[in-house]
C-alpha cells in the first residue's frame, strides 16, 4: 500500500510564485509612475493616490464581509486597482471621483462578476472609463498649480508642435502616471525581470501602434516623421497601458498567438481612436474593447489537441 501514488488534479507542478506575490511586485513596478506623477504634481497627487486606494480596498473587505466571503484583501489586487486608477486621473479631479470610480471597478466590475480571475474586462480602466462617460468635462480637465493649457497629444491633434523631450521626461500636463515615459519603462523592466510580464502583448502593441498611427497619419494628410511619432509613443497612456493594463493576466488571452493578435488589435484601435476620433486618447477604449474580444481570439488560436478529433503528426 505504500507504494501507492498519489493521485490528484491538476496542476501537478506548481511555482513559488502566488497571487499576493505578483500583485505586490506590479505595486512595486507602478512606484517609478507613481513617485513621479507626486514629483510632477505635488501631495495632491499622492492623495488622490491614497484616497483611491484606500477606497478599492475598502469595497472589497466591506462587501466580502457583508457576504460572508473569504476577505480577499490581502492579495494586493484591490491595492493594483486603485493605484492604476489614480494614476490615470488628472490631479485636478475633485476627491470624490476617486471613491466613484473605485468603488464601481471594484463592486461592479471585480466582485459582482465572482472576484479576481472571474472579471471580463481590466477594473481600474473600466473604473476610468465609467468616469469618462459620466463626468467628461472633470476628467478631461488637466489644468493645475504645474501646468497650464492643452495635453501634449491634443497639441498634436490640433497640429501644435510638443517638446518631445518633456514628454519623455515626463515635463508635461496629463493623468497623474502617465507623463512619464522614463519612469513608465523603468517599472515595466522591474516588472519583466521578475517574470510577472513579457514582451508578447506590450512589444506587439506597441510596434503595431507605430505602424497604424504612421499609415493612418499619412493617410489624413499629416506630416510623420521620428518627431511625430516619438511623441505619440511618449504622449498619453499607451506606455502605462501596454505594459501594466494589457498585461493583465485575467483580461488577455491565455494563448501566445491570441497574445500577438490581442496586442496588434490594441494597436490598431488606438491609432485609430487618435487619428480620426474626436478625442486624442485612445489607450483606454482600446483595451476595454480588446478585453471584451478576448474569448473570441482564444476561440480561433487556442492550440489543436493530436490524437482523434485533433491535428495528425
Amino acid at each position: 500500500m505504500s507504494d501507492l501514488r498519489k493521485v490528484s488534479s491538476n496542476p501537478h507542478i506548481r511555482a513559488k510564485d502566488t497571487t499576493a506575490k505578483i500583485m505586490l511586485t506590479v505595486v512595486i513596478g507602478l512606484l517609478p509612475a507613481t513617485l513621479f506623477g507626486i514629483y510632477n504634481f505635488g501631495l495632491r497627487a499622492a492623495l488622490i493616490v491614497a484616497i483611491s486606494v484606500a477606497t478599492t480596498v475598502l469595497t472589497e473587505y466591506i462587501y466580502e464581509r457583508l457576504c460572508k466571503k473569504k476577505i480577499t484583501v490581502g492579495d494586493f489586487s484591490a491595492v493594483v486597482t486603485g493605484l492604476l486608477l489614480a494614476l490615470n486621473l488628472p490631479v485636478s479631479v475633485p476627491l470624490w471621483i476617486p471613491v466613484v470610480g473605485g468603488a464601481f471597478a471594484i463592486l461592479v466590475v471585480k466582485l459582482l462578476f465572482g472576484g479576481l480571475g472571474q472579471n471580463f474586462m481590466n477594473p481600474a480602466l473600466a473604473g476610468r472609463c465609467f468616469l469618462l462617460i459620466s463626468f467628461p468635462a472633470i476628467m478631461t480637465n488637466f489644468e493645475c498649480d504645474a501646468y497650464s493649457g492643452a495635453t501634449p497629444l491634443a497639441a498634436i491633434k490640433a497640429g501644435q508642435g510638443v517638446n518631445v523631450m518633456d514628454m519623455i521626461i515626463g515635463r508635461t500636463a496629463g493623468t497623474i502616471g502617465e507623463t512619464s515615459m522614463i519612469a513608465i519603462v523603468i517599472g515595466a523592466c522591474i516588472l519583466i525581470l521578475a517574470g510577472v510580464i513579457d514582451l508578447k502583448v506590450p512589444g506587439s502593441y506597441i510596434v503595431s501602434f507605430v505602424v497604424f498611427v504612421a499609415l493612418f497619419a499619412t493617410l489624413s494628410g499629416r506630416t510623420v516623421n521620428g518627431p511625430y511619432i516619438s511623441a505619440q509613443l511618449a504622449g498619453g497612456g499607451l506606455m502605462l497601458g501596454a505594459f501594466f493594463m494589457a498585461t493583465d493576466y485575467v483580461t488577455r488571452p491565455v494563448t501566445k498567438k491570441g497574445q500577438y493578435v490581442f496586442g496588434i488589435f490594441l494597436g490598431f484601435l488606438t491609432a485609430v481612436f487618435r487619428i480620426f476620433g474626436a478625442g486624442a486618447e485612445g489607450v483606454s477604449y482600446a483595451i476595454i474593447l480588446g478585453n471584451l474580444l478576448v474569448p473570441l481570439i482564444e476561440k480561433y488560436t487556442m492550440p489543436k489537441c493530436f490524437g482523434r478529433g485533433g491535428e495528425r503528426s
